[in-house]
């Protein structure tokens, strides 16, 4: 085949890179299907099994900072090994824990740990090295894995559950896993871009080029970072709460189960469609617009849900949240690339990320705590839409491009003053 005409070769990575993501997100954030089977196996009462799930939540978000960390000095291949090795040998664990401290050491903490090894956090630096211009189209992609994974994990969670049960369920994961993730990491993640990859030739308008050299301190010290940061605190937060509490909501509206499940449902179907579309216009619009429009729609987006008063309405809502489901991560994570670079980019997407599950844990436990203290859901939700669309305006103010050498004597000057 004539070499010109061959695909682009980080495409490949990126495919590889979806798959992982689609699996690990997919085992992190669809364990509904297990919360019944172990609680009857384990004798584990409702409240000791959502602990453990909340720390799960919060060990998950931990270790992407640590990823990115790790990903300074070692290379994806590692990376992608090492979680590998830490999930199957978790899930051996967790699968003969027989009492609450095995599980919750198990499957809380360490099953969390090595699922954030192979997290988008640890694939989406090396997408953003092979990816310049396209680099918003390619995490859009990537983000693709991750929606995937709630929408077809689950009902495959579910089904496999009822026919082998639950630990068997976990041991073909595992399986699942290994055949997938050791021939992507060996043979297809390269770290070595060749010189003037995914720059040369005709992609939308937008002229990319890799940011001044910036250290660590310095790039968090940047008013920009922690717009980010608020943006994915305010995404975890409704996100979460809706996965939680979106459903018995619903039902507390006198929806029926069927419908409610749905409607809920028809968010994240309509988002594994919706990103190639987002993915197609993400280089070709400033993306803190593209990054607006995600939060705001998503914020109307939770008082339609709390507000709608039949099946119609409730599906209408639904399915325009759906469009831009799954945007707010892969444009924050461009938007990072593009300001501070792809050396810093892992470890400051996976602080960011840690305050997107620190707004999770949140939205979960407020979704909750506010109903039984008011007996309404509308002040959560509320809360949730307020954030995203605060997240939304501030998102208008990010900057295209970072003078860091203003910014660091402007700092300095500060700092003499003092």
């Amino acid at each position: 085949m004539d070499n010109d005409k061959r695909p682009y070769y980080g495409w490949y990575i990126v495919l590889s890179a979806t798959i992982i993501v689609l699996l690990s997100n997919g085992m992190r954030m669809g364990i509904g299907p297990f919360i019944k089977p172990v609680m009857d196996d384990l004798d584990l009462s409702r409240t000791e099994l959502s602990i453990i799930v909340a720390i799960g939540m919060i060990v998950y978000g931990i270790g992407m900072p640590i990823a990115g960390l790790l990903l300074k000095t070692l290379s994806t291949r590692f990376m992608i090994l090492t979680g590998l090795t830490i999930v199957c040998l978790s899930i051996v664990w967790t699968v003969n824990s027989k009492e609450l401290v095995s599980f919750l050491l198990s499957f809380g903490v360490f099953l969390s740990l090595g699922l954030s090894f192979l997290s988008n956090v640890s694939l989406s630096p090396i997408i953003s090295k092979w990816f310049v211009r396209q680099r918003g189209k390619a995490l859009f992609y990537l983000a693709t894995g991750g929606m995937a994974g709630i929408a077809v994990m689950t009902p495959l969670e579910t089904w496999l559950i009822h026919l082998v049960g639950w630990q068997h369920t976990l041991l073909i994961f595992a399986g699942v896993f290994i055949s997938i993730t050791i021939p992507s990491a060996i043979f297809i993640m390269r770290e070595n871009v060749p010189e003037g990859a995914d720059i040369i030739g005709p992609v939308g308008s937008l002229e990319k080029q890799e940011p001044p050299e910036i250290n660590l301190r310095d790039a968090v010290k940047t008013n920009a970072y922690w717009k980010i940061v608020l943006g994915l605190f305010a995404c975890g937060f409704g996100m979460n709460l809706l996965g939680s509490h979106g459903v018995p909501m619903l039902m507390d509206h006198h929806f029926e189960p069927m419908a409610a499940s749905l409607g809920v449902g028809m968010i994240g179907i309509v988002a594994m469609f919706s990103t190639f579309v987002l993915g197609h216009i993400a280089d070709r619009f400033p993306r803190k617009n593209i990054l607006f429009l995600v939060y705001f729609v998503r914020g109307l987006g939770f008082l339609g849900l709390v507000f709608a008063a039949t099946n119609w309405q409730l599906f209408i809502v639904a399915f325009s949240g759906g469009l831009v489901w799954s945007g707010s991560v892969a444009m924050s994570t461009a938007i990072l690339g593009d300001l501070y670079g792809t050396r810093l980019l892992g470890i400051l997407n996976g602080w960011a990320y840690f305050g997107h599950q620190i707004g999770a844990a949140l939205g979960s436990f407020l979704g909750g705590w506010l109903y039984d203290a008011f007996g309404t859901h509308l002040y959560s939700f509320m809360t949730a839409a307020a954030l995203a669309i605060m997240a939304s305006l501030t998102s208008l103010t990010l900057p295209k491009h970072l003078s860091f050498n203003k910014q660091i004597k402007i700092i300095e000057q500060h700092t003499l003053v003092k």
